[in-house]
C-alpha cells in the first residue's frame, strides 16, 4: 500500500466537503449510530463524518503517525489497524466508509469484503478519478503537462488510481448491493497571495524534485527518452511557474473528481 505524509494528506485535502456534501447524502449520516472510518489517516474526512452525524465515529490507520494526529481531532476514536483484516468483530458498525483508500490496495475486493464483514448496514467508498482531473494555469505549458505526467503515473503505478465509478463492479465481487453513484468535485486553487506550501511547490517543479519522487513509477509508464524529455519541459515549466510567483501573476486551478459509491451489506 502507499503511504503519505501528513502535510500531502492536510494539503490534498484541504477544503474538501467544505463546501457541500451533498454527494454524501445516500450514507444517511444523520441515522447512523457506528462509524467507521478505513484508513483514516489524519482524520480529514473522519472529522466530516463526525460532524455531520450524532454517531460515534471510528477511525482505522495502519500508519500510527498519521493516526497520533487524527487522535487530537474531538468526537473521534482510533484504533491501529489493516483495511484488510480490520480488528473488529462482525457487525460491529452500520456504516464503514473510506475515502481515497481502494486507489493505493493493490487487492481492493478484499478491503470491500472486510469492510462488508463488519458493517451490518451500508459501505461507502469515496474514491477519485484522477484519469478525469482538470488543470488551467497561467502557464502555457503546465495543464498538457500535468496530463502526460499524470497518465504516465498512471500507466506506471502498482495500483488503479483512476478507478472512478468502475467502483460499481468492485462493489458486485465483493457482495454489496449498490444503492447509488454520486460525483464529487474538489476544487484547489493557488492564487495571490502565496503561502509557504505554494512556493515550495513552485522550487520543486523548478528543480525536478516532484518527478525525482515518482521516478521510478514514471520510468515504467515512460520509456527512458521520454522520462528525462518530459523532466526537462517540467523544470521549464517549473521555472516560469516560479517567475510567476514572485510577479504574483500565477495562478492554477486543479478539479478531482471523488465518487462516492454506496452498497447495501
Amino acid at each position: 500500500m502507499r503511504r503519505f505524509s501528513e502535510s500531502y494528506l492536510r494539503r490534498t485535502r484541504e477544503g474538501m466537503w467544505d463546501d457541500s456534501r451533498a454527494a454524501l447524502a445516500d450514507l444517511d449520516l444523520d441515522g447512523r449510530v457506528r462509524i467507521l472510518d478505513v484508513g483514516c489517516g489524519t482524520g480529514e474526512f473522519t472529522r466530516v463524518l463526525a460532524e455531520a452525524s450524532d454517531a460515534r465515529v471510528v477511525g482505522v490507520d495502519a500508519d500510527t503517525d498519521l493516526l497520533s494526529v487524527a487522535a487530537d481531532r474531538a468526537g473521534i476514536e482510533t484504533v491501529a489497524g489493516d483495511a484488510t483484516r480490520l480488528p473488529f468483530a462482525a457487525d460491529s458498525f452500520d456504516l464503514v466508509v473510506c475515502q481515497a483508500l481502494l486507489v493505493n490496495l493493490p487487492d481492493p475486493t478484499a478491503a470491500l469484503s472486510e469492510f462488508a464483514r463488519v458493517s451490518s448496514d451500508l459501505v461507502a467508498t469515496v474514491e477519485p478519478d484522477n484519469a478525469a482531473v482538470g488543470v488551467d494555469s497561467t502557464v502555457e505549458s503546465e495543464a498538457a503537462l500535468d496530463r502526460r505526467v499524470r497518465d504516465a503515473f498512471r500507466d506506471g503505478v502498482a495500483t488503479d488510481v483512476a478507478l472512478g465509478d468502475r467502483v460499481r463492479g468492485l462493489f458486485d465481487d465483493a457482495g454489496l448491493s449498490v444503492v447509488g453513484t454520486r460525483r464529487y468535485h474538489h476544487r484547489k486553487l493557488t492564487e495571490p497571495p502565496y503561502d509557504e506550501h505554494d512556493v515550495r511547490s513552485a522550487a520543486k517543479k523548478a528543480t525536478g524534485e516532484g518527478l525525482d519522487r515518482h521516478e521510478a513509477d514514471l520510468r515504467r509508464g515512460l520509456d527512458d527518452d521520454s522520462y528525462e524529455s518530459v523532466r526537462r519541459e517540467w523544470r521549464e515549466m517549473g521555472r516560469e511557474v516560479v517567475q510567476q510567483i514572485r510577479n504574483e501573476e500565477y495562478r492554477r486551478a486543479e478539479v478531482v473528481p471523488f465518487d462516492v459509491t454506496t452498497g447495501q451489506v
